[in-house]
């Protein structure tokens, strides 16, 4: 994933720590799958397309029939924004999908990226949909997970921060987690793999900062088409 580009052997054997034999025994077994192809004149292995569909169950496994693609769709048209379906992987936030921004001034996050819970919009959100004794749970062991001191938080003023969530039913932050940008973020009707689901956009602080109520907006319709999407699944319509 790394270098994108035809290798040999001993550098394959080298990037992955493993002795020549092991690592010819390895690329071998993978030309024989059909999953390498062996260039015999440069002596070079590139992954051939049957690689790329090791993870085509995986939208469907995770998404199902649900409208949330759809929507993450909708919010990206309108809006520009960086826009991100996020949900809880143990005491981390998960970007498990991302519609990169099409903005000039953008920041950009990884596909699959963990953070935190305490340490972003999307991960304060999906915490207040846990209990209490819960939340106090995750922060401890997030805190535990976060190297640099100076990110950890407080419990109290992290239970300060949920409930007023809970209230607004919705989530906004600036310069977390990146410094100079901010995040706008609601819970969708659906789950992923038993567990709950952000969708959120953000960008430029001061962008954002400006178009607030109307990106929430955005945000808020695209949760409801989720809903009435899945409703009109369940009734068969």
């Amino acid at each position: 994933m790394r270098e994108r580009q035809p290798r040999a052997m001993s550098e394959i054997g080298v990037a992955l720590g493993y002795p020549p034999s092991s690592a010819t025994v390895l690329l071998k077994t993978l030309v024989g799958l059909g999953y390498l192809n062996f260039d015999r004149k440069t002596r070079v292995y590139f992954p051939t397309p049957k690689v790329t569909s090791l993870g085509d169950w995986i939208p469907s496994a995770l998404f199902g029939s649900s409208r949330l693609l759809e929507a993450m769709r909708d919010v990206h048209a309108a809006t520009g924004e960086a826009v991100a379906i996020g949900t809880t992987n143990d005491v981390y936030l998960q970007y498990v999908k991302i519609l990169q921004s099409i903005h000039p001034l953008r920041f950009h996050v990884d596909e699959g990226t963990l953070r935190p819970l305490t340490q972003s919009a999307l991960g304060w959100l999906l915490m207040s949909t846990m209990p209490d004794e819960k939340v106090d749970n995750i922060v401890r062991r997030a805190n535990i997970a976060t190297p640099n001191a100076a990110h950890r938080v407080k419990l109290p003023e992290m239970m300060k921060r949920i409930r007023q969530i809970r209230g607004k039913g919705y989530c906004s932050a600036e310069n977390v987690p990146i410094l100079g940008g901010a995040t706008i973020c609601v819970l969708l009707p659906t789950t992923i793999q038993n567990q709950p689901v952000a969708l959120g956009l953000g960008g430029a602080a001061e962008r954002i900062r400006q178009n607030a109520s109307r990106y929430l907006s955005v945000l808020q319709q695209a949760a409801r088409s989720v809903k009435a999407n899945d409703a009109s699944a369940d009734t068969g319509l």
